[in-house]
């Protein structure tokens, strides 16, 4: 008889983990484990990656899961590659055979193809996604081999490079790289752009390399996660506020962070900004985001006092990377109610 398994105390953790998913392991797998061991309380992921794809993987953990929707709006960018001449039911690798043709395919093809597919295009969801229909992800309606209507979706590809792979197998393979909008299908765009050449394709590989500014260079794996001290794990933990660098910042003094805390509106000398990341001057430290209509300060998501004090308790006693916010990029001054 096993032994019961030991219970994990949780804890307040306060980032974002910039995880390598692997291979094979679902991204809320992923986000469980790396839960686990950091003894986390409260952790999202940014952004689901299919099994057989790999590579970066933002995982927010307490106060940072409040600006994860950001992430989820980001652009992305992915190595990809495409087998030509198999179509497969699922269009990757996982599905079954339902295709084979010839392949003739040059590099001129690939550049005039490229043409075609980059800037706004349309797609429709595949089957085999977590897109859902009357409340049931499409995958369920696939498994169980019903085939329901999707409507087509407007998707922006900025940067489609591709190259013909060297042929070291049987088939003839393309690589891509592809910087593209949130909801962009890479599977469906190897089917659509094997189509266009004549074709087919499906998928064979797929890596996130980089999503809202960050870069999979800057990622840890699990393996490496597993074999580091609890200290290690936590100093791996970028700030909250590495989620809004593309936020202008705004500084409150103490009376007036406490206000903004409580919901109110603040008046002051801003132009209009619709992304405001707020901080209180003493402490320093992340209050939320708002914006900035006609010089009123608007509260968003904003964080807990238990939050903030958990943060800069960290930050003080050097036990985190949860640092302090950088200059403000716009102070605050004269404060009316309102």
């Amino acid at each position: 008889m096993n032994a019961p398994r030991a219970r994990v105390a949780r804890r307040p953790v306060h980032g974002v983990l910039l995880l390598d998913k692997p291979l094979g392991l679902s991204s809320n797998d992923a986000l469980q484990k790396a839960k686990w061991l950091l003894r986390a309380e409260k952790a999202g992921h940014t952004g689901t990656l299919d099994p057989l794809a790999t590579g970066l993987l933002p995982l927010c953990f307490g106060a940072a899961t409040k600006f994860s929707q950001l992430q989820l709006d980001a652009d992305k960018t992915y190595e990809a590659v495409a087998r030509l001449g198999v179509k497969t039911s699922t269009g990757d690798a996982e599905g079954e055979l339902i295709e084979e043709r010839s392949v003739k395919v040059t590099e001129q093809d690939l550049s005039d193809v490229a043409i075609r597919f980059t800037g706004l295009i349309r797609q429709i969801p595949p089957m085999h996604s977590a897109l859902k229909k009357d409340g049931k992800a499409l995958y369920e309606y696939a498994r169980a081999g019903i085939e329901v209507e999707r409507e087509g979706r407007d998707v922006t590809i900025y940067k489609l490079n591709m190259a013909l792979a060297p042929v070291d197998t049987e088939y003839l393979t393309i690589k891509m790289i592809v910087k593209c909008s949130k909801g962009t299908y890479i599977r469906t765009l190897a089917e659509d752009i094997g189509e266009a050449l004549g074709c087919g394709a499906h998928l064979t590989a797929l890596r996130r390399v980089e999503t809202g500014g960050f870069d999979v260079a800057q990622c840890v794996t699990l393996a490496a996660l597993e074999a580091m001290t609890d200290e290690e794990r936590l100093s791996q933990l970028l700030p909250v506020e590495s989620l809004l660098s593309e936020h202008t910042v705004v500084t409150l003094d103490t009376e007036n962070a406490g206000r903004f805390l409580s919901g109110l509106r603040r008046r002051g000398n801003w132009p209009d900004n619709g992304q405001v990341a707020v901080y209180g001057e003493k402490p320093r430290a992340l209050l939320g985001t708002g914006h900035v209509v006609a010089g009123e300060l608007i509260p968003g998501r904003l964080l807990s006092p238990l939050e903030i004090e958990k943060i800069v308790g960290d930050c003080e006693s050097g036990s985190s990377v949860l640092h302090a916010a950088p200059p403000s990029a716009l102070q605050t001054t004269d404060f009316d109610e309102i």
